[in-house]
């Protein structure tokens, strides 16, 4: 019955993707932190690391709101910036606890507001060892046909931070409860 679920929800997620999936032109950052990938899958895996990464980067996002959902499938987050108050509002489309992958589709901001018509932000932690993983951040793209000779890309900087500040705050905590 399990499996059936995971087909349906698998199709109903591809056709939900549409065409454009194929698509897609990818941005993509990896960064090594030496501590069990389950311990940075639960900072990932609801809203831990929006929370964290804001107050970590209070010059850079203003505010990060629920507007709807508790950080599972179908929540639906708004990244406020500073200090032009531009925004970016993107929904929880897949997270997966087995394989420790979190996907969200952009609703409007980022760079749909600057051509693209789509935008996936797809976060996956990689098992390496007992004590290590990998955090890989990747954004999915395609450019309006329109906006192709502007060439414009959504901005990958934020996730490249987010998962140093991840870093960060798992290492230390790992020195410290080893103290």
């Amino acid at each position: 019955m399990l499996k059936q679920v995971s087909l349906i929800c698998f199709l109903v997620f591809s056709c939900y993707m549409g065409a454009e999936s194929q698509e897609l032109k990818h941005l993509t950052n990896e960064l090594q932190v030496n501590v069990a990938a389950s311990r940075v899958w639960e900072l990932y895996r609801h809203l831990g690391i929006s929370r964290l990464t804001a107050q970590q980067l209070q010059n850079v996002i203003q505010n990060v709101q629920v507007l709807e959902g508790d950080g599972g499938v179908g929540t639906k987050l708004k990244l406020t910036f500073a200090p032009g108050n531009s925004s970016y509002t993107e929904r929880f489309v897949e997270v997966d606890d087995e394989k420790m992958v979190k996907v969200a589709k952009g609703l409007e901001g980022g760079c749909l507001a600057i051509g693209c018509s789509v935008q996936i932000v797809r976060l996956e932690i990689i098992e390496k060892s007992s004590g290590s993983c990998i955090i890989r951040s990747d954004i999915g793209y395609a450019v309006k046909e329109e906006f192709e000779a502007n060439d414009p890309k959504p901005n990958i900087q934020l996730l490249a931070a987010a998962a140093q500040i991840a870093k960060r705050f798992l290492e230390s905590s790992e020195i410290s409860a080893s103290v």
